[in-house]
């Protein structure tokens, strides 16, 4: 065959797998056995061989790379991505029709076209096509940035290569685990002794980040395609859009409705809350969205949520179990915490194994006995509580929970501190305690240290490279690397989030320390009152002052101030804080060294959504300048900055003559 055949003849080819596999994949209905599929991808990869530059990206032999990625890139998405305000009532439900009809400045009783689709507990995702080619998928992140995972999602076969129609468009999609799927590749992890995922969102969100793609064509993952950003041609409504995506070969979920009026909305959600079990994937809600693009448009979008179309999120799930053990775990502080395990059982689309008694009293309160069937809550499907115990189901084996003599971890005494309900291991020296202290150590709110996770804080500490939070920054690549199961690369990125933390903001060391009492709010008022340029000079200017001096800062109270005190006081605590400065750990130029006239040292509640800064971002941003950050108002506020859809704070600084800015006033402020 000539190179000219070759190329006509592979083209045929092509045409017919996307065929066959839309009809499989999509459609689920064969038109072909997968022996006979075989053979078309065969003569394929044939042709392939003998004219290597006649592949190319569309090609069914390109699913699966065979390179694995060291990480993955961060891009900016082409067009922002916003996210759907999540309701959780019917009434919340109509509230929403009221708003819509306000802003559209109709008459109440006007009957709303609606669309309602079934909200896929997957992982967020966009889909580029250049020409009708596949071109890149990243995941939604923050809606500005996410990350390049086109390796990966290109293995997923119900993703078409190329579509059926040369057109550059953008497309928005869930990609998802079926349950079968999930239930297969947990069996697996099991016979193999590896860790199992805890629900199919998480077996997802997980194997589309897996850098190896050949792992994640093997995990089964599909796709349910439900926007296009950027339509190549009118569309009038949002079933048009589903329907064109439909035509262009991309996998739509067929459970969508168009419907007339709230009160049917809440009725395909009801209908979909009481059978979504039933379904081969997991949903977590109903998408409800406005028909009308021109209707759409008009609405617009707020800081975060578009105001067109809102996600009714099913209630909470209830369910019995029984309780077969109770461990206590040991926290930071050398508290004890009782957690219950349970018979396994599904709740809300995931398997609850185990759940918080949060203390003793509320241990007592309930009146928890290990044997007893107890009613076990899921809020907001994240977060398993046990509402209570079913004592009229007791046969008389159930045991008592006896209070712990001894810590679980390392066999110390426990006592019970004067006005605490918690029991503490006495131990300082204690493996949980440390680890702990670790753990929030390198979080987030402190140093933020990428990477370096409670299982690699456990391992080193077992393999006695770190006993403390100073030997972190003493870590080489090669004691990383002479763990077991631990990629010279890995060790590499990990080293490097270290050295990239050695400069810090003050009230994020101060939270960092693990200080009792001290949380991110009184860390910050302290790092304002002790503002230093070096670690030394931070150490020499608290234990110089007196009690009295740290308890007249504003906002902390006695225990809080002797808690400071006695830390700072504690000649092994400096000498740790004075090693972190030998190992070139430095302080940012934050509170310490910026001062603003209308900010330093002013209170601060933010409300709304600002279109510029998320919550967190505003408030770093204050504090960096040494105020504070409330959450409530009061006549001590100086500021209520209020963005998109501010609650009752805004009520509440009206009624008390505080003043409130908006966004641009916020900037002025702070520049």
């Amino acid at each position: 065959m000539n190179k000219s055949d070759a190329k006509k003849r592979l083209e045929k080819l092509k045409d017919q797998l996307r065929d066959t596999d839309y009809a499989y994949y999509v459609l689920d209905k064969p038109i072909m056995s997968d022996a006979a599929r075989d053979t078309l991808k065969n003569e394929v990869e044939a042709i392939e061989d003998q004219f290597p530059d006649l592949v190319t990206t569309d090609s069914p032999t390109q699913r699966i790379g065979g390179e694995v990625l060291s990480g993955f890139k961060k891009v900016k998405h082409e067009i922002k991505k916003y996210s759907l305000d999540d309701v959780f009532d019917y009434e919340d439900v109509r509230e929403f029709d009221r708003r819509v009809k306000r802003m559209l400045k109709l008459p109440v009783d006007e009957i709303i076209e609606y669309t309602c689709e079934l909200k896929i507990d997957g992982l967020n995702m966009s889909f580029n096509y250049q020409d009708g080619v596949f071109l890149r998928a990243v995941t939604r992140g923050d809606g500005v940035f996410g990350e390049d995972v086109t390796s990966t999602v290109k293995t997923i076969k119900s993703v078409p290569l190329k579509l059926s129609d040369n057109v550059d468009i953008e497309v928005g999609g869930e990609v998802y685990m079926p349950k079968k799927s999930f239930d297969k590749m947990n069996k697996l992890n099991e016979q193999q002794g590896k860790p199992l995922f805890a629900n199919p969102r998480n077996a997802a969100a997980g194997t589309v980040r897996q850098l190896d793609p050949q792992v994640a064509a093997e995990r089964d993952l599909d796709v349910f395609c439900w926007a296009i950003y950027n339509p190549e041609k009118k569309l009038n409504t949002q079933e048009d859009m589903l329907k064109r995506m439909a035509e262009l070969h991309l996998k739509v979920n067929p459970e969508y409705e168009k419907v007339n009026g709230i009160e049917a909305v809440i009725k395909f959600c009801e209908s979909w809350s009481d059978q979504r079990n039933k379904l081969p994937y997991e949903i977590d809600g109903v998408a409800i969205k406005v028909n009308r693009l021109d209707w759409q448009q008009k609405l617009g979008r707020a800081a975060k949520y578009v105001r067109w179309a809102c996600a009714y999120k099913f209630p909470a799930e209830q369910t019995t179990t029984k309780v077969e053990a109770i461990q206590w775990q040991v926290g930071r502080t050398g508290a004890l915490t009782p957690v219950a395990h349970l018979t396994p059982v599904k709740l809300a689309g995931s398997t609850v194994s185990r759940a918080t008694l949060h203390n003793i009293d509320e241990l007592e309160r309930k009146d928890i006995r290990i044997g007893d069937t107890v009613i076990v809550h899921k809020a907001g499907d994240i977060i398993p509580e046990v509402v209570g115990s079913l004592p009229k189901l007791r046969t008389g084996k159930e045991k008592k929970i006896s209070l712990p003599a001894k810590c679980p971890i390392c066999g110390s005494e426990v006592k019970r501190r004067t006005d605490q309900v918690a029991l503490y291991c006495v131990n300082k020296k204690c493996f949980a305690q440390e680890k702990e202290i670790l753990s929030h150590f390198v979080s987030k709110k402190g140093f933020d240290i990428d990477g370096f996770g409670p299982k690699i804080i456990e391992k080193l500490m077992t393999e006695g490279l770190i006993t403390n939070f100073t030997d972190i920054f003493k870590l080489k690549v090669g004691d990383l690397k002479s763990l077991e199961r631990f990629a010279a690369k890995s060790a590499e990125n990990l080293v490097m989030a270290i050295d990239h933390s050695r400069t810090v903001p003050l009230r994020k060391l101060l939270f960092a320390l693990s200080v009792r009492y001290i949380g991110e709010e009184t860390a910050s008022l302290i790092a304002r009152e002790f503002s230093a340029g070096n670690l030394e000079e931070l150490t020499t200017k608290i234990r110089q002052s007196k009690l009295e001096d740290i308890l007249n800062i504003d906002g902390v109270g006695q225990k809080v101030a002797e808690s400071v005190y006695d830390y700072f006081h504690n000649e092994m605590n400096v000498k740790m804080i004075l090693e972190l400065e030998r190992l070139g750990v430095k302080l940012e130029k934050s509170a310490s060294g910026r001062k603003k006239a209308g900010v330093t040292g002013k209170t601060f509640v933010l409300t709304g959504a600002l279109e510029k800064y998320s919550r967190d971002q505003a408030k770093e941003l204050l504090q960096s300048f040494g105020a504070k950050v409330a959450g409530s108002v009061s006549a001590k506020t100086d500021y209520v900055v209020a963005g998109e859809d501010a609650g009752s704070k805004f009520d509440q600084a009206k009624k008390l003559g505080v003043k409130i800015i908006d966004e641009k006033e916020f900037e002025k402020l702070i520049k």
